[in-house]
C-alpha cells in the first residue's frame, strides 16, 4: 500500500515536472535564425524548461573555426534570450548518456541536418540521441545565418574599414597597412565623388524635368488665354463693328432726310418765285391798258 502511494506520488511529480529540452551550438553573432530555433525548442511542449549548450572557444577554433565573439560574449548573448531558461557553457561537441543524465534531458533540439563528429569519420554529431529515440527537430531560419552576416562583411571589406577610420578607429586597429589605408582613402573619395556627380546629375534632371512640365503647362494656358482672348476681341470687335455700322447708318440716313428736307424747301420756294412772277407780269398788262 504504502509503495503504491509513494508511485503515484511519483508520477505525479513527473507529471508537474516540465520536460526538460536540451539545444546546442555555437551561437556566433546570435541573430534571429538563432531565436527563431530556440523558440520552437521553447514550444515543443507545454511545459518546457530550456537548457541550451554552448561550446567554448577552444572545441570551436578546433573544429569548426575562428568565431567572431569570444565564448564570454555568446554566452551573454544567449542569457538574454527570452526562450532560454539555463545555459550550459562550454558544452561537449559530441552528446553522451553521461552528459544527459547529469543535466536530466529529456530531449534534444536541432534541426535535422547532419553535423560532423569530431572523430572524423563523418557520422553525426546527433547519432546517438536519434537513435535512442530523444532528438525533436526544429527548421532552420532561411536567409540567415552566422556564415551569410560573414559573408556580407568581406563582401563589402572596404567599406566597413573605411567606416570604422572614419569613426577613429587607426588602421592598426584594423590591420590595414599604411599604403592599403591610403589607397582606400583615396577609392572612397573618388566613390564620393563619383556620387556627388551622379547626385548633382540626377538633380539637374530634375529640375529640366520641371522647366519643361512648367514650359508645356504655361504653353498650354497661353493657347488657352490666346483662345480666350481672340474670342473675346472677335466678339467685341463684332459688337462693336455692329455699333458703328448703325451709327453709320443713322447718319446716312439722317443726312438723306436733311437733304429731302432742304430739297423741299427749294422747291416751294421755285413755286413762290413763279406766283410773284405772275402776279407781276398781270400788272404790267393792266398798266399798259
Amino acid at each position: 500500500m504504502e509503495e503504491e502511494k509513494q508511485q503515484s506520488i511519483k508520477e505525479e511529480e513527473e507529471e508537474e515536472r516540465p520536460v526538460r529540452v536540451y539545444a546546442d551550438g555555437i551561437y556566433d553573432l546570435f541573430h534571429f535564425g538563432h531565436a527563431s530555433s530556440l523558440e520552437q525548442a521553447k514550444k515543443l511542449f507545454p511545459n518546457t524548461y530550456l537548457l541550451v549548450g554552448c561550446c567554448g572557444d577552444e572545441i570551436t577554433h578546433n573544429y569548426k573555426g575562428k568565431t567572431v565573439m569570444t565564448e564570454k560574449e555568446r554566452y551573454e548573448s544567449l542569457r538574454h534570450c527570452r526562450w532560454v531558461d539555463e545555459v550550459i557553457p562550454d558544452a561537449p561537441w559530441v552528446l553522451s548518456q553521461e552528459f544527459l543524465d547529469k543535466h536530466k534531458i529529456d530531449f534534444v533540439a536541432h534541426d535535422s541536418l547532419p553535423y560532423a563528429n569530431a572523430s572524423g569519420s563523418g557520422k553525426d554529431v546527433y547519432e546517438f540521441v536519434k537513435s535512442v529515440g530523444k532528438f525533436k527537430e526544429t527548421k532552420r531560419t532561411d536567409g540567415i545565418s552566422t556564415s551569410d552576416l560573414i559573408m556580407r562583411i568581406v563582401k563589402d571589406y572596404n567599406q566597413y574599414v573605411m567606416r570604422n577610420l572614419d569613426r577613429g578607429y587607426t588602421r592598426k586597429d584594423l590591420g590595414v597597412s599604411y599604403v592599403r589605408e591610403k589607397r582606400l582613402r583615396v577609392n572612397m573619395g573618388l566613390k564620393r565623388l563619383r556620387e556627388r556627380v551622379k547626385e548633382h546629375q540626377e538633380k539637374v534632371g530634375e529640375k529640366i524635368q520641371i522647366v519643361t512640365q512648367t514650359a508645356t503647362m504655361r504653353h498650354n494656358e497661353w493657347v488657352e488665354n490666346a483662345d480666350r482672348l481672340v474670342a473675346g476681341f472677335l466678339e467685341r470687335f463684332e459688337e462693336g463693328f455692329h455699333k458703328m455700322g448703325t451709327a453709320i447708318r443713322d447718319r446716312i440716313q439722317k443726312r438723306i432726310r436733311k437733304q429731302q428736307f432742304r430739297g423741299l424747301l427749294y422747291e416751294e420756294e421755285d413755286d413762290d418765285d413763279e406766283f410773284y412772277d405772275d402776279s407781276e407780269e398781270e400788272n404790267d398788262d393792266e398798266d399798259e391798258n
